[in-house]
């Protein structure tokens, strides 16, 4: 064999073909419509690709349950989760840890949007609801469902499910600005970003639907990752991720969350959502 066909060989063996390499997935809750989920993440992606030098590849899914099963089953190694999204993932897989959240998803909040014929008065105090009809958004969603139904069932003194004439699931909060907004629903609640940015863009008819009510703050979403990415990925890969995540400051990304910037997060800034989701029976 000549010297180059040797070293040939001997290069072949050295070398992992691209399509043999590990791939670091990630997923995020499907909070709002999935075309501007696509366009966030697949730039998501892309931004991780070069801070870490592995392939990257983000993986939709349809469910906020969905998301949880993709992490818990490994499908995922990341994932953008809500407060209880994070919350119930993290119980189920031993190690993962949150690493970073959104600056402002340590003062999160909830809004109460109301069709106009409802005749809600917008207040700083809570409103009288009773009888009305009410989308939550995801049954598992932070904003759009655990802690409105804690804010209802605190300051009117009974069951949400004794409050309201009708109750639906809209999914995510996009949808439940346009049911609120079509009038399928009376008033709702929602991801107070998520509003915003429709306003924003006009997606909004402020003479049909309009917020009556804003929350007191609470921790909200976070980036949650695998405690088993190190051996796969190589030592302090965790850490690398963490990094390139704190570090993305690229205006066109962090618009498109929106936030202003992200900052470290531990497991235990999401206690006060687990202990909430507890008291309302949504986990044991």
């Amino acid at each position: 064999m000549s010297l180059i066909k040797r070293l040939t060989v001997l290069a072949m063996l050295f070398v992992i073909p691209s399509a043999m390499a590990e791939t670091f997935t990630f997923t995020a809750i499907p909070d709002e419509d999935e075309r501007q989920l696509r366009t966030r993440f697949d730039k998501v992606a892309v931004y991780l690709q070069q801070q870490l030098g592995v392939d990257v590849k983000y993986v939709p899914v349809k469910s906020y349950s969905a998301a949880v099963t993709a992490f818990r089953n490994n499908q995922v190694q990341l994932a953008w989760f809500g407060g209880l999204s994070g919350v119930q993932a993290r119980r189920l897989v031993s190690d993962s840890r949150a690493i970073a959240q959104g600056y402002e998803d340590q003062f999160f909040k909830s809004y109460f949007i109301a069709h106009a014929s409802a005749e809600i008065v917008a207040s700083d105090s809570f409103p009288n609801l009773n009888g009305y009809t009410f989308t939550f958004g995801s049954k598992n969603s932070t904003s759009g469902r655990l802690m409105p139904q804690f804010f209802i069932e605190r300051n009117l003194g009974k069951n949400s499910k004794n409050v309201f004439k009708r109750i639906g699931y809209s999914g995510d909060h996009s949808r439940t600005i346009a049911q609120v907004q079509a009038g399928v629903y009376q008033v709702g609640a929602v991801n107070y970003k998520v509003w915003e940015s429709a306003v924003a863009n006009g997606k909004v008819d402020l003479n049909k639907v309009n917020v009556i009510w804003e929350s007191p703050a609470y921790p909200d979403y976070q980036w949650t990752i695998r405690g088993d990415v190190d051996t796969r990925f190589g030592a302090d890969f965790a850490e690398k991720v963490e990094s390139a995540l704190i570090g993305m400051t690229d205006p066109s990304l962090l618009k498109s969350f929106p936030r202003q910037s992200f900052v470290p997060a531990d497991n235990q800034d999401y206690e006060p959502i687990e202990d909430v989701a507890k008291a309302i029976g949504l986990i044991d």
